[in-house]
């Protein structure tokens, strides 16, 4: 029989991502509604290992789930991918008398929850946090919709510039591994093209189609490039090609880098950060452990860990058809 939780520890771990705070607070007010004790550990992993914990009540958490980022911090510990490492942060668990951690982050972050538990038998949960929607067993994880109105926001501002001038914007968005980013903003910002790792476009098809845009009466193109795209080294290489082998455009490279991870979450989010938040607590009640929390089908549902770690995320085969047809 599974032991009662009577503590839980929240850290985020990993990159940050828009409704991260939300998830810590609803975390934290999920465990004050089952009158547990909850507390926040600063520096993920790291802090884990020594014993960076404070204690969080439903009131300490008033105020951030508007906010972007994480106000519990955010470090990558090389410590804690050694068995010495863990075996500090389960001692630390232990002193502080913590019965169960939820994990908020991406698939790294995971990977050490799962490892953690397997040589601790400590109960584990995670909660999916990276804007780049690329974990398995959820169709959205926190922050990808927050991400995707920040870079439709700004393609729409440069599209006023490459309109006015008859540019051509390579528009550089995150997506190392996975184009769910550049593939929703491209259609949402009426890319003329999109480039994901997914789909090897090629050099000289990318040109031809900016050719045939052309001479359909376009005079000015957005072209969206996933950071993992493999069409060139990188986007600069994109733009040279491009300038060696078409006459007529002024080719300009715009790579929208960290902003994509920063500001307030959308509605979408914080509602997401909330579900996912009550659903990882109540889970450890009941006795669950090795699982991540995720969204499927607009219904909360339990994957489990090593499963959401291996698993690929899929493309959305659709929108490419749509992409397709919107560039015509």
């Amino acid at each position: 029989m599974p032991k009662a939780i009577k503590k839980v520890a929240v850290l985020t771990s990993g990159g940050d991502s828009p409704g991260m705070n939300a998830a810590i607070r609803s975390v934290v007010r999920t465990c004050a509604y089952h009158d547990i004790e909850c507390v926040g550990v600063y520096r993920g992993y790291e802090g884990l290992i020594e014993g960076d914990f404070k204690s969080m009540d439903a009131r300490s958490v008033k105020g951030i789930i508007n906010k972007g980022g994480t106000i519990l911090k955010s470090a990558r510990s090389k410590e804690f991918r050694t068995v010495e490492g863990r075996q500090k942060a389960f001692k630390q668990l232990t002193k502080a008398e913590i019965d169960g951690l939820v994990v908020v982050g991406g698939d790294g972050s995971f990977t050490g929850a799962l490892i953690f538990n397997q040589e601790f038998d400590f109960p584990v949960m995670g909660i999916p946090g990276t804007i780049d929607n690329d974990i398995y067993g959820t169709s959205h994880t926190l922050g990808f919709d927050t991400a995707l109105n920040t870079v439709v926001d700004a393609i729409d501002k440069i599209r006023d510039t490459a309109s006015s001038h008859n540019r051509l914007f390579f528009v550089e968005v995150m997506g190392r591994d996975v184009g769910h980013i550049a593939l929703n903003t491209g259609i949402a910002g009426g890319a003329e093209e999109i480039l994901i790792p997914e789909e090897d476009l090629g050099l000289d098809r990318l040109v031809d189609s900016l050719n045939r845009s052309r001479k359909s009466g376009k005079t000015s193109s957005i072209v969206i490039v996933a950071e993992g795209d493999k069409i060139g080294k990188n986007i600069f290489e994109l733009k040279d090609y491009v300038d060696e082998n078409m006459e007529g455009y002024d080719v300009r490279v715009s790579v929208l880098g960290h902003m994509q991870r920063g500001g307030a979450p959308s509605c979408f989010d914080r509602v997401l950060a909330s579900r996912m938040g009550v659903k990882a607590v109540e889970s450890l009640l009941e006795g669950e452990t090795n699982y991540m929390v995720g969204l499927l089908d607009n219904k909360v549902e339990l994957t489990p860990l090593e499963k959401a770690i291996k698993g690929k995320s899929k493309i959305n085969l659709e929108l490419l058809r749509v992409s397709d047809i919107m560039s015509t």
